[in-house]
């Protein structure tokens, strides 16, 4: 009996054992993947078909997202894939992205030890969606162009965001992609390109059915992490709500310049954050901000 009961043990460790090292080597595989294809480069169906190989149970989830994000004719505007995963999920994909971006430093560290260090370490769930998010846009603008969101309405509910902090980071990090569509119109042609960026802006998406700026809840706890390499820990609302704004201003801009109506200029001031001076702390464009309005006020 005890001779069994040993026998049974070892088995189970074994079985635990490959189980781990199976899924590390498909992490390990999914990570260069995503490394080699998220940008412009295609795969070969060779790629592909080994990608889609002998993915454990646990990991498929994980796996069908990498394919989409490597993939130009993707998915990742689908409810599929708008929709948040799991947590276990969240991490999976989070310990993919670390391993692409270990595999793009010189002195790199065993990706397996990467891959038990980030397991075993208790990352912050918001800084999982954050992650998840962002690489789904960046697949979007590194894989569907041009640039066309016009058709789209993110309905934020049906998604399973499980708090207005997760409704928040889908918004910014769409529309931190949104803002980059314009940026080199506004901040590297001189003079600024409005009627460019104006078009890319006139293609912006809805949310819950209603114009992007109108989106105004953004009330949620700040919190921080690391967002920029090298930069340590960042505040989140300092850091996306002021690039939000800056796209907010570069709106107001164009529509003054390209002949937007009264209306429209007064929707986006009164509709929009411009106006909501509790979230002025967040944003370098503060001084801006408290003149326009000033402005708006003698008029």
């Amino acid at each position: 009996m005890k001779k069994t009961t040993l026998t049974l043990l070892g088995l189970c460790l074994t079985v635990l054992i490959f189980g781990q090292t199976n899924t590390n080597e498909k992490l390990i595989e999914l990570g260069k993947a995503y490394k080699d294809f998220m940008f412009r480069n295609e795969p070969t169906k060779e790629v592909f078909k080994d990608v889609k190989a002998n993915v454990p149970t646990d990991l498929q989830t994980a796996t069908d997202f990498i394919i989409q994000t490597i993939t130009t004719k993707n998915k990742l505007l689908t409810h599929r894939f708008l929709s948040r995963p799991d947590d276990q999920t969240l991490k999976q994909i989070f310990i993919i992205r670390a391993i692409n971006l270990n595999l793009r430093e010189e002195n790199q560290v065993d990706n397996n030890k990467l891959i038990d260090s980030l397991t075993s370490e208790n990352i912050p769930t918001y800084e999982l969606v954050d992650n998840y998010y962002g690489m789904l846009f960046t697949a979007v603008g590194n894989k569907n162009q041009p640039f066309d969101f016009l058709k789209i309405d993110f309905k934020l509910k049906d998604y399973k965001l499980r708090d207005d902090t997760e409704k928040g980071i889908l918004f910014l990090c769409c529309m931190d992609y949104c803002g980059k569509t314009i940026w080199g119109y506004m901040n590297v042609v001189k003079p600024p390109n409005t009627q460019k960026a104006y078009e890319n802006i006139k293609k912006y998406p809805k949310f819950n059915g209603r114009p992007y700026y109108q989106y105004t809840d953004f009330y949620f706890t700040d919190f921080e992490m690391n967002i920029v390499k090298d930069k340590g820990i960042q505040s989140y609302k300092s850091y996306y709500l002021n690039k939000y704004y800056e796209t907010l201003l570069s709106h107001l801009i164009c529509l003054n310049k390209e002949d937007g109506t009264d209306k429209e200029i007064n929707d986006l001031l009164l509709g929009s954050i411009l106006k909501e001076r509790n979230l002025y702390k967040y944003t370098k464009y503060k001084d801006i901000l408290e003149e326009i309005f000033k402005e708006q006020k003698q008029e």
